[in-house]
């Protein structure tokens, strides 16, 4: 489900970002390290703050990043030009569907996408599924908690259907092999849950 101008106001902005770099980053980077010369993907890249964290946070040596938006990669692509093709991809793409292989990434990024997913539970299993074993996945979502707030509700639009709280989603997480154990936290009364599993 592509973001409504409001939200992409929202989540395209220097506050946005500031919060991503040094508060979501921080937690991620705390709870499953970095990614130090390593193959990831993200989800969901809108325009390319989270892949640039990827590269200068995490130390990834190669990122896939892909986004429903077609727009989203235009503006991606103009941020990140200093990253050559050997480097970087950026595509038009579907979490419920990822263009690769099994066993693909060392390490998946999700930065605020599925909860938008109507079908999230396919995105965790395409997410597992591109994952090596032993691979991590760094995840900041939105719960159904603040999906109920009103602001939410008469501002931004999301799957009315299929919310999850932060205990359903790191059980769906662990359904698909995608160990999170302790390595969790929530924020914002339980508005917003961040962390890092690994891929058994």
């Amino acid at each position: 489900m592509k973001l409504n101008y409001i939200e992409k106001a929202l989540m395209n902005n220097p506050i946005r970002a500031f919060f991503q770099r040094h508060h979501e980053a921080a937690i991620m980077q705390r709870l499953g390290g970095r990614c130090e010369g390593k193959k990831v993907l993200e989800i969901g890249c809108g325009r390319g703050v989270g892949t640039e964290i990827i590269f200068e946070r995490f130390g990834a040596s190669e990122v896939h990043a892909f986004d429903l938006d077609p727009k989203m990669i235009e503006i991606a692509q103009k941020r990140l030009i200093k990253y050559p093709p050997e480097k970087l991809r950026l595509f038009v793409g579907d979490a419920e569907r990822i263009e690769a292989a099994d066993n693909s990434f060392d390490a998946v990024f999700d930065f605020g996408i599925i909860h938008h997913i109507p079908n999230w539970e396919k995105s965790v299993s395409e997410i597992s599924r591109v994952l090596r074993p032993g691979g991590y996945f760094y995840f900041e979502e939105v719960t159904a908690r603040a999906l109920n707030r009103w602001f939410y509700r008469t501002s931004l639009e999301h799957p009315k259907e299929n919310r999850f709280s932060a205990e359903v989603f790191v059980d769906e997480l662990e359904r698909k092999e995608i160990i999170v154990g302790n390595s969790q936290q929530e924020w914002f009364l339980g508005d917003l849950i961040i962390g890092v599993g690994r891929r058994i």
